[in-house]
């Protein structure tokens, strides 16, 4: 029964988000009724202290890279950069290759350390103009994004820097570049596959005679450009490209300056406690926030008269925009929260630990775990907590090394972590003003695809003993 209720939670958020109600509203009515359903008494002290808490946490330390992000991306569109960009683009690759031109992108941002949330608002602006002038379906855009920006430069390639190839280090003992020959087949598996199905939706819909608009009223539309020319190509880019080596240089630069923490005495009437703040956990963000500003400031200085004619108001609707995505996102990561805190969740992981075979078992605990959960992260790191040392004694009984474990976990975390409910999907969403049920069947493809990709890599291993 504790198992049913979760998977009801489950399920009933899903419901909801297909059908475009707001997440905000229905994911702690999911949460709480999957509580008041196991143990009536917990509902107000689960919803103050862990459902609010998770979601005030992750607004604490997520929502200046929603909103630097939002704005950066409203930058790029007023700026004209976009417009630029993407008539540079048809000249080099073509119009037929927009799709590829998007994901490529996506990839470079994210490979280089970008945050997953920042990809979408930056490469939206282009996205849509590119989409627009090839005439293919906004609708298709979503999924583009996702399959450049969620799948295999966010944890498959070796050496990418996303927090979701990060984690298993800290479980086996390894390095971001742990099976580098089984990532990069795995990444370049989802690559050739997923751009097959987009590719094979873009031509069906070209067959039908589907425009850009379709039959659908657009919204979130890029603002048209109203300066007098557009910048120059390699100007046009050179803010994303700051972007990423920025945050490179940040990452590296901020813990050296800072130390392992940082404490401060603020300056209030009394004998106020200091202030500790732990660098490391906050050194990323600090780094792609520096990163954003980096990236903002070079797009104002390149294009200041077309910005400033235009910024109070493109601002504002950026800053609506990432409040909206961030409070979307946090309020599944506190449903997250509270459904693995239920007794229900521990009968599911248990029931995992049953799967035979190592990698095949990690591969499924996470995965599932992770698109129960919503998140990549939050799923793998439970699953790694409650079932590492498992792992890690039934792979070495196989004689599997922790960097095959590394990579297959990290890759499995991205695999049904997409499921409707996951934040990073609602943003998406939100972000381009697209429906579930205009976009979500591509993005659930792309999924599979992922998905898929962990066995490939495991039958791979399995076959060739390649690492």
């Amino acid at each position: 029964m504790s198992f049913l209720i979760v998977l009801a939670a489950l399920c009933f958020l899903m419901f909801v988000a297909y059908r475009g109600y707001s997440v905000i509203l229905f994911a702690p009515i999911a949460a709480l009724g999957a509580v008041l359903l196991t143990d009536p008494s917990l509902v107000a002290p689960m919803f103050t202290g862990l459902f609010m808490d998770k979601m005030v946490g992750f607004l604490k330390l997520y929502f200046p890279v929603f909103l630097l992000g939002a704005v950066f991306g409203k930058l790029i569109e007023i700026s004209g950069f976009s417009k630029a960009i993407v008539a540079a683009t048809i000249k080099v690759v073509g119009a037929q290759r927009a799709m590829l031109s998007i994901v490529l992108v996506c990839a470079l941002l994210t490979y280089g350390g970008v945050s997953l949330f920042v990809v979408v608002f930056a490469v939206y602006p282009f996205a849509a103009e590119l989409f627009r002038q090839s005439d293919i379906p906004k609708r298709l855009v979503p999924g583009t994004i996702a399959l450049g920006a969620f799948t295999f430069t966010m944890d498959a390639l070796p050496g990418t820097p996303q927090i979701q190839n990060i984690i298993p280090t800290s479980f086996f003992g390894t390095t971001g570049w742990a099976a580098p020959v089984l990532g990069t087949i795995g990444g370049v598996f989802i690559l050739i596959v997923g751009m097959s199905y987009l590719e094979w939706r873009r031509r069906v819909a070209a067959r039908n005679g589907e425009s850009y608009a379709g039959s659908e009223e657009l919204r979130n539309e890029p603002e048209p450009f109203k300066g007098d020319r557009l910048a120059h190509p390699l100007i046009a880019i050179l803010p994303l490209l700051l972007v990423g080596v920025a945050n490179f240089l940040f990452t590296r630069w901020i813990p050296g300056f800072y130390g392992e923490s940082q404490s401060f005495v603020p300056a209030v009437i009394g004998n106020p406690a200091p202030v500790v703040q732990e660098v490391s956990k906050v050194a990323a963000i600090w780094a792609v926030q520096g990163a954003l500003l980096v990236g903002i400031v070079s797009v104002i200085a390149f294009a200041w008269k077309p910005v400033f004619a235009s910024f109070a108001e493109g601002t504002k609707s950026a800053i609506g925009g990432a409040l909206l995505a961030s409070m979307n996102t946090a309020s599944e990561y506190g449903f997250g929260a509270v459904i693995a805190a239920l007794p229900g969740f521990l009968v599911v992981a248990n029931a995992l630990q049953a799967i035979p075979n190592p990698l095949v078992n990690e591969a499924i605990s996470v995965t599932a775990l992770a698109g129960i959960t919503g998140s990549a992260s939050g799923g793998m790191s439970i699953a790694l907590a409650a079932m590492a040392d498992s792992f890690i004694a039934n792979a070495n009984a196989a004689g599997i090394p922790m960097e095959v474990l590394h990579r297959v976990a990290s890759m499995a975390s991205g695999g049904m972590d997409t499921l409707p409910h996951n934040g990073a999907v609602i943003t998406l969403l939100a972000v381009t003003g697209l429906s579930h049920r205009q976009s979500y069947k591509d993005i659930f493809a792309i999924t599979l695809i992922k998905t898929t990709a962990v066995f490939v890599v495991i039958g791979v291993f399995y076959a060739t003993g390649l690492v």
